[in-house]
């Protein structure tokens, strides 16, 4: 079972990210789950959200796991040395950050020996979507770094599911995944 939890603040888009990559591996036959986790229930409150996609039923709807993935995307939770927690040597970590990779871990300590990937989300979703929701560059950042899907297929599939917005909308968002698929590092 692939298991992925995003780190955010409550209005990062992260519940719908992770909602969206679900209704995505759905469409191809995957059993998937997606939630989230709240603290106080209002915007800028740290939250998590979690994905599970397996090719059989899933039958464990807690929240706990050792993620394969953590999608960090809020940059100041990559401080929080909870983000590593019940990780493993192999878990991969796509952190939104304006920092490289090289000066983001020499002050995240705690991410020091693990696989981390860095995009600027929240700049690519400011120039292209207008607005710092940075759960669609995510999604682009993390379809390239898992290989989860073939890029084409997620496009089609990400593009009905952002249909019910206007064009205006859809086509920022899709310029968003595509960038944050080229720059992720």
């Amino acid at each position: 079972m692939l298991q992925i939890r995003w780190h955010s603040r409550a209005g990062q888009g992260a519940v719908t990210g992770a909602k969206a990559l679900a209704d995505v591996m759905a469409r191809t036959g995957k059993y998937v789950q997606a939630y989230s986790v709240y603290g106080a229930e209002k915007r800028g409150a740290p939250m998590t959200a979690y994905d599970k996609i397996d090719d059989k039923p899933i039958l464990d709807h807690s929240k706990w796991m050792r993620p394969d993935y953590v999608l960090v995307i809020d940059p100041s939770l990559v401080f929080q040395e909870e983000i590593v927690n019940n990780t493993t040597d192999d878990t991969v970590f796509i952190v939104t950050t304006h920092m490289d990779k090289e000066d983001l871990l020499n002050v995240a300590k705690h991410l020091q020996g693990k696989k981390v990937y860095v995009i600027d989300a929240i700049k690519i979703s400011q120039e292209e979507i207008g607005r710092a929701i940075p759960n669609t560059p995510m999604l682009g950042a993390f379809v390239k770094i898992s290989g989860i899907i073939p890029f084409e297929d997620f496009l089609v599939s990400i593009k009905d599911i952002l249909s019910k917005f206007p064009q205006k909308i859809i086509d920022g968002n899709l310029r968003a995944i595509k960038r944050a698929y080229e720059e992720v590092k």
